[in-house]
């Protein structure tokens, strides 16, 4: 047992140890550059996949590996650490610290939650659209752990108001009857035995020994519950009605911030990984940019969310289209709570503040630059540069913007009651070290050695052999492709980092397109979008720890919510790349711009 025990504790490091001996016969024993690349590839990606030391540190394994092997020279790995990507990454983190720090991003979640009211279903999809909006511009971890107090705060004060309306009612003189409570109950009951026959239907017992058992166990519990004191018998209804609540608004909070990432290329990482991957790896094709991804993904996103919406409703309150959508009605106690509630939190912030002002210019200052670079049914700001086609792209946009946060101050001069300014020391927007602690280092290394992977596969002729092994493939039907490859990155990446899947499988895939002689983005535009898929568990991404941690979810809970929710998003993507994508990129025609390799075989459409 104890020698159990040592192993145990040292299992991380008996993993790493493991990990790169067990594997080292394939560059001894093959002795060519491909399995030495294959070796590095193999011993990151278990790395990352097991995490037993930081994702970043990881990934600086390429820059040891290469030289040593003769796969690249120690300069040529470096420069692959840092590309137009970071200068985004940069860009954008000097953005959401900014709206971070001046609580831009309370005041904009809060007014849409307020403009689509306080029905409960409809306050759940005002939470829903406030953090998927929030996350389009933060990280999808910032816009969880903002939006979640919130909820809690609402949430906490449905059960205070519906407590103190309960005792209310209580204390009425004897013999009253409450003809809303009579409504409740006679609700209740009937929703009891719809889901009692519902449950019948399901399990679907056809021979009279089973029917019997099920109905002496129904009228046994039924009895059982007939038995409990009426006080007991509320209570209890009212906990599994707080619970649902709970549940609801919870998960919605972690499941919304991952959606809305997927709406812009600097919405998560992800996006920001296949965008450089992409434009390195096909670098005459200018196709993907802010503009495009936006056209592309926003209708995904947006039937992903109405769908979660309605699935969330549905397993943990019912959906009941009626009372939803009823207008004009006297607000119930959880309602005029939760209006007071965010109410309350509105006034906190007081008035909009300077600071505020000026971030919310820079904000769609970025956002109208982006979106005008090159949209492509128009010439944009870009043309004005004819000499210089295709030197600016979104990053030096992110940056001209991001710089603008170190430069304008933070207070202007204000009059005292006798005329005279006041003048305050200058201070930025942002200071370097709340740039600093928003900026994710990790997230910026562990691309990097993404980059410094996909380098050696090509240096090392890996991907090569990879496209001439999967090129069998092509005499599968390309739907089929298309799926097989985003069911295998959804279920890696329930146990695995969104950023490590994405790194793993983007160099894989881009040979398998090329291979069956496929538009490389009919494979990999799906691909991304379902590396985000991470609903499942509460570890597999930060938004699902966030909202755990609050203690109103189970993991069943989760699961049970979370695999529907995958189920959605696959299918969504199946049909947007199916349809409406494929006119916008041209996607069965195999561009000029991809890597042609000679293949016998023919892809079935």
């Amino acid at each position: 047992m104890k020698f159990l025990s040592y192993l145990l504790a040292y299992r991380r490091f008996l993993l790493i140890v493991l990990t790169l001996l067990l594997l080292l016969p394939l560059p001894f024993i093959i002795k060519t550059k491909e399995a030495e690349c294959a070796y590095t590839l193999f011993v990151v990606a278990i790395l990352w996949l097991t995490e037993p030391m930081p994702l970043a540190v990881s990934a600086l394994l390429p820059a040891i590996m290469f030289p040593l092997f003769g796969i690249m020279e120690s300069k040529q790995v470096a420069s692959a650490y840092f590309k137009d990507f970071h200068l985004l990454l940069i860009g954008v983190i000097c953005l959401a610290t900014s709206i971070e720090k001046w609580n831009l991003h309370k005041r904009m979640a809060l007014r849409m939650v307020m403009l689509v009211g306080v029905n409960p279903a409809w306050l759940v999809l005002g939470f829903m659209v406030s953090c998927a909006f929030l996350s389009m511009w933060l990280s999808n971890t910032s816009a969880a752990a903002m939006v979640m107090p919130i909820v809690e705060a609402v949430a906490q004060q449905i059960i205070k108001a519906e407590t103190e309306a309960d005792a209310l009612e209580m204390s009425c003189s004897n013999g009253s009857i409450n003809p809303t409570l009579e409504l409740d109950e006679n609700i209740g009951e009937y929703e009891c035995c719809d889901c009692k026959e519902k449950e019948k239907q399901v399990n679907g017992y056809d021979n009279d020994v089973a029917s019997t058992v099920c109905t002496i166990e129904k009228e046994y519990e039924k009895e059982k519950e007939q038995n409990l004191p009426p006080a007991e018998a509320g209570r209890k209804s009212k906990e599994d009605k707080y619970n649902g609540i709970f549940k609801v608004m919870c998960l919605c909070v972690a499941y919304s911030a991952t959606i809305g990432g997927l709406t812009t290329i600097t919405g998560t990482s992800t996006n920001l990984i296949f965008a450089e991957h992409f434009n390195t790896r096909y670098p005459a094709c200018q196709c993907i940019n802010f503009g495009s991804w936006f056209i592309l993904s926003i209708p995904i996103a947006v039937i992903i969310l109405l769908l979660s919406w309605i699935w969330l409703q549905w397993i943990f309150l019912g959906f009941d289209f009626k009372n939803m959508l009823k207008c004009g009605k006297k607000k119930t106690a959880r309602e005029e709570a939760s209006a007071q509630v965010i109410q309350n939190e509105y006034k906190k912030l007081g008035p909009i503040s300077y600071p505020e002002i000026v971030t919310l210019v820079l904000f769609i200052l970025m956002t109208v630059l982006w979106f005008t670079r090159d949209p492509g049914f128009i010439p944009g700001w870009s043309s004005l540069f004819p000499k210089y086609k295709g030197y600016a792209t979104d990053s030096t946009t992110a940056l001209v913007i991001g710089l603008l946060f170190f430069i304008i101050p933070a207070k202007t001069l204000t009059r005292t009651s006798n005329g005279e300014n006041t003048v305050f020391g200058y201070t930025p927007l942002i200071t370097w070290k709340e740039f600093q602690s928003c900026m994710p280092w990790e997230i910026a290394i562990l691309v990097g050695g993404g980059f410094a992977l996909a380098d050696g596969c090509e240096a090392s002729k890996l991907s090569e052999w990879v496209a001439s092994k999967l090129t069998p493939l092509g005499s599968l039907p390309l739907w089929l492709v298309i799926l097989i490859s985003c069911l295998i990155v959804t279920s890696v990446t329930e146990v695995a980092s969104n950023p490590a899947t994405i790194t793993i499988f983007l160099p894989i895939l881009s040979p398998l397109a090329e291979a069956i002689h496929v538009n490389p983005l009919f494979i990999l535009i799906p691909a991304t979008l379902c590396t985000s898929f991470a609903f499942l568990l509460p570890v597999a991404n930060p938004a699902n720890a966030i909202v755990f941690s609050y203690g109103h979810l189970t993991v069943m809970d989760m699961v049970k919510a979370g695999l529907g929710i995958n189920i959605i998003g696959v299918a969504v993507v199946m049909l947007a790349v199916m349809t409406w994508i494929v006119p916008i990129f041209d996607l069965y025609t195999y561009p000029s711009w991809a890597l042609s390799i000679p293949s016998t075989n023919s892809t079935g459409l």
